[in-house]
């Protein structure tokens, strides 16, 4: 009796110890979120490209951004847990491999950690609880208006978010090329296309194509990429809305992080005008994340909650359910090509 007794003492004690080790985990979790904030700042502040030519001390870094010098070596010391500097017995702090990210340049992610470190940004998250109690879009909720309307009295704002979606372009649009074969497109009309980096980057891969680049007035008359020299002859820029027609006669269509937007109905009204305008031949390509399924981390299901708490009914979907919209504005799903993005591209044909 006395050994069983022992043996169930060890494991309440085993289980003790087990518990409290996932609850210091789940502690870690929730405080490694937090800075986010820390790292943001770190961004905006360009210390990583301060930090390029080798180390520096804090007060030497606030002198080079206006910081109070205390206060950033506390930001940067807190910053040594995470990976992004490493502080030396002279209290002199480097890059760390996660820093170098941060540095400016084509695969830089400092626009992105500045994007979602951004005070109109980090308030609507704080709103999640009202979203998933009603339905509602969160950003609504904190600042009283849509997260687009709130850029018209927010120039800032706006910048920092077309900054972070032009970076993001600029590194998918590579591996996008990789993984799908434009060549047999004679007619690429890419909705909602933006400034036109995507339709630019397909033209120049594909020298027998022309380019339709479509998109709201105030748009595309900054659509400069499509007018370099090289493509101005076959691109043209055409200003409208898709919610109310598409450009006609293209045998590819592309919507690049567009139905992601907007709730199902919305989406619908979308595909179903480019199914009015697409040759029969035709195929529509839309570059979205594809919700995996099992219990994994993935980045669609962080955008997804992204979504909901910043637009008025975006969602991310699975192909299950890409199948659907498509099914019902008359398109049939042919197949989805995964990329080295976080992006993939499904395909749809006419029914």
């Amino acid at each position: 009796m006395r050994g069983a007794a022992l043996v169930t003492e060890v494991e309440r004690q085993t289980s003790a110890v087990e518990e409290a080790e996932v609850t210091r985990e789940l502690f870690d979790f929730v405080s490694k979120g937090l800075m986010v904030q820390a790292v943001a700042v770190a961004a905006r502040l360009g210390i990583a490209d301060l930090l390029t030519e080798g180390a520096k001390t804090a007060e030497e870094l606030a002198r080079e951004t206006g910081a109070h010098p205390p206060t950033l070596y506390r930001l940067l010391r807190a910053l040594t847990g995470v990976g992004i500097v490493a502080q030396d017995d002279d209290l002199r702090f480097s890059l760390a491999p996660l820093g170098a990210a941060l540095r400016s340049g084509p695969e830089s992610a400092r626009e992105r950690t500045r994007f979602f470190g951004e005070p109109y940004v980090w308030d609507a998250w704080g709103h999640l609880e009202h979203s998933v109690m009603t339905g509602t879009p969160a950003f609504r909720d904190a600042h009283g208006v849509g997260f687009f309307e709130f850029f018209a009295e927010n120039p800032e704002a706006e910048a920092t978010f077309h900054a972070f979606m032009t970076r993001q372009s600029e590194l998918q649009v590579p591996l996008i090329l990789a993984a799908y074969d434009f060549s047999e497109a004679r007619k690429i009309v890419d909705v909602g296309g933006g400034h036109g980096s995507l339709l630019a980057a397909v033209l120049r891969a594909n020298p027998g194509a022309t380019g339709v680049l479509y998109d709201l007035a105030e748009v595309v008359e900054n659509a400069t990429h499509v007018r370099a020299p090289d493509l101005a002859a076959r691109c043209e820029t055409v200003a409208g809305s898709f919610f109310e027609t598409v450009p006609d006669g293209g045998d590819c269509y592309l919507l690049k992080l567009v139905i992601h937007d907007w709730d199902d109905q919305r989406a619908v009204e979308i595909l179903r005008n480019i199914r009015a305008a697409i040759a029969d031949e035709g195929r529509l390509l839309l570059l979205e994340a594809v919700m995996p399924a099992g219990n994994d981390y993935h980045h669609a299901k962080f955008m997804d909650l992204n979504m909901l708490v910043l637009t008025d009914g975006g969602r991310e979907r699975t192909e299950d359910e890409f199948r659907e919209l498509f099914r019902a504005a008359g398109f049939a799903l042919s197949r989805t090509v995964a990329t080295a993005s976080p992006l993939s591209i499904v395909e749809a044909v006419p029914a």
